[in-house]
């Protein structure tokens, strides 16, 4: 670390310059030592997490066991979950838990990289948009940060991860998203079965999952985690997300009954599984993807692997035919996919607004 920074005064800091300019993301500023959150990570009251705990409440969402994924009550325990939580979390999926081990182990190694190996990996530096490493959500559009790194990784095809992906969490990476497609494809069975899609052909597959991005978010200690967020309220453009976390927790749901929040307590092996906006269009609502969040730590490193399993940019996405051809009115009008992420990168995260771009 650059021994001229002074340590305890965020003010002498220019803060955009050395966390995105400089490539030391939140974790280089947490390593700085700083007393206080620089103000550029101060969020507005109604976003911050002492507002969200006063008034969470002690739910949970479903926990799923998969082992007996044919049995008609695991399917309907799926599609309930879909419907009324958008999220659920599973065990007995198949996943080994080694591969899993592995993913959170490369994913400490990448961040513990120097600044200076990781900003290759940077927007102004990376030799392919699809290698991607980054802080915040859209800096250049927010009026707060959030106090979260990443490195956001689009599959391609093996040859191109081979040769681009970072070495140090390649393997690892390419492994947890193979490991998690099969789990992936009889969940979306079981979706579409609800859907009274009985098949899925090679199209729809293509569709509901043609796309693959797996992202490494790092969350580093906080000293004022009450005045921040790790990351701020929205739902995901996926298909399905298939997110790993550690053993520390953070995550929080929105339930759409109560609109309380719910917090995702870690279950050891699990994965957790949320609907995407993609789904919740192409199903006409049916499935719905939820507003959620994550807080800041004040005295833990935490880490989390999601894997977004998405239409390919080319597809047009709307309900599906089969859905609507009994007579079901359309509540979402068809998009080009890569349109609609467009749309939702280029702002900063507000709740459920994205999908109102694709109302009818």
């Amino acid at each position: 670390m650059d021994p001229s920074i002074a340590i305890n005064d965020s003010k002498s800091l220019d803060v955009l310059d050395f966390v995105v300019n400089k490539g030391h993301g939140v974790k280089g500023l947490a390593e700085l030592g700083l007393k206080t959150i620089p103000h550029q990570y101060i969020q507005p009251p109604q976003e911050r997490f002492d507002m969200l705990v006063e008034h969470a409440n002690h739910d949970s969402i479903p926990l799923i066991d998969l082992s007996r994924c044919d049995d008609p009550k695991v399917a309907e325990a799926v599609c309930n979950a879909a419907q009324k939580w958008g999220f659920f979390q599973i065990v007995n999926h198949g996943v080994p838990i080694h591969v899993l081990r592995d993913v959170k182990d490369a994913t400490r190694r990448f961040f513990d990289l120097p600044a200076e190996e990781k900003m290759k990996y940077s927007k102004e530096r990376s030799v392919t948009n699809n290698v991607r490493c980054g802080t915040s959500f859209t800096p250049e559009a927010e009026k707060a940060l959030e106090w979260k790194d990443y490195l956001s990784l689009l599959f391609v095809s093996e040859d191109e991860a081979t040769s681009l992906w970072p070495q140090v969490c390649r393997n690892e990476a390419l492994e947890y998203m193979k490991s998690s497609e099969n789990v992936v494809k009889k969940l979306l069975k079981i979706l579409m079965n609800g859907l009274n899609i009985k098949e899925i052909d090679e199209t729809k597959e293509s569709m509901l999952m043609g796309s693959r991005r797996i992202n490494f978010n790092y969350y580093p200690i906080c000293p004022n985690p009450e005045l921040t967020i790790g990351v701020g309220r929205h739902s995901d453009v996926s298909t399905l997300t298939v997110l790993l976390q550690d053993d520390i927790g953070g995550l929080y749901v929105r339930n759409t009954e109560t609109m309380g929040w719910i917090h995702v307590a870690p279950v050891s092996g699990s994965l957790v599984i949320n609907v995407g906006d993609a789904l919740q269009i192409m199903s006409n609502g049916k499935y719905k993807s939820v507003e959620h969040r994550v807080s800041a730590n004040g005295s833990r490193n935490r880490i989390s692997v999601p894997i977004f399993f998405n239409p390919k940019p080319s597809d047009v996405i709307g309900p599906m035919l089969e859905v609507v051809e009994s007579g079901e009115i359309p509540v979402y009008k068809h998009v080009l996919y890569s349109d609609y992420v467009k749309h939702f990168f280029r702002k900063a995260h507000d709740g459920k607004a994205t999908v109102e771009f694709a109302k009818v």
